[in-house]
């Protein structure tokens, strides 16, 4: 059984041409949010309760994140534990710096903190959404890991080319690119003076490096990009090492007094 989740709620042509195209490869089960969930990151609702209702036969709405769907239908909803998730399609890429705030990758990392093998899959497009086409690569995607697996830990961040598959020039395995944002932050005054404030203004461009994200789609190329869950930064190791032999609660460098 294939889990199938996303950012963009759960009436969202994206997931429905998804659950689609995966139901080659086994039964599919969708959880997905009541609504847009977009940006949401890897956030948990703790403080109110989450209410999942059945719209059809094996897709079910929850008022909640995509994380919250993915942990509610592997930890009790679902009376088996998915052979892998699918967290997609987004209306929009996920690249770069993107991945810190995406619903939709965030769905892919409950998941695999689960110990789920999946993957997220967004359109990079604004308008005129080719999801067919799309949903072809994740059926590829798909097919591959439950032939040869995911390591440990990893997950895939698979960003498409909003275009038909014969003019995809390949795939490309990627490292995270880099964004750079253009007026994030929009400040207005309301009709009473007041000001106010509107997150995400502008479109973001981003660093032109062979190699990454960014480049691959720019490319008309399929960009996989391996993430992993352990976030620990080992080359800084040594750098910090003289950190371990400081005494706390003393003044001066190394615990001494000055």
């Amino acid at each position: 059984m294939i889990l199938v989740t996303n950012d963009d709620g759960v009436l969202s042509p994206g997931i429905q041409l998804l659950a689609k195209r995966l139901k080659e490869l086994d039964s599919v089960v969708i959880v997905a949010p009541d609504r847009e969930r977009s940006a949401a990151g890897h956030s948990m609702t703790l403080h109110r309760p989450l209410l999942i209702e059945e719209i059809r036969d094996s897709v079910y709405s929850v008022n909640g994140t995509p994380t919250d769907c993915v942990n509610i239908a592997v930890k009790g909803l679902l009376k088996e534990v998915p052979r892998l998730v699918v967290s997609g399609i987004n209306k929009g890429p996920n690249l770069g710096d993107d991945v810190t705030y995406s619903g939709t990758v965030a769905g892919a990392i409950e998941a695999r903190l689960l110990g789920v093998p999946s993957f997220a899959i967004s359109l990079a497009a604004r308008e005129n959404y080719r999801f067919a086409d799309a949903a072809d690569v994740a059926l590829t995607i798909a097919a591959m890991i439950f032939s040869q697996g995911l390591a440990e830990g990893t997950l895939l961040n698979v960003n498409v080319p909003n275009l038909p598959l014969s003019e995809i020039k390949g795939t490309a395995i990627t490292r995270l690119g880099k964004r750079i944002y253009h007026q994030m932050t929009v400040e207005r005054v309301d009709p009473r003076g007041k000001k106010y404030y509107w997150i995400g203004g502008g479109e973001p461009d981003w660093q032109r490096e062979e190699g990454t994200d960014f480049a691959a789609v720019d490319g008309n190329l399929v960009s996989i990009t391996p993430l992993h869950l352990d976030l620990t930064d080992y080359a800084v190791f040594d750098r910090l090492r003289p950190l371990e032999r400081m005494s706390y609660g003393q003044s001066g460098p190394g615990g001494s007094d000055a």
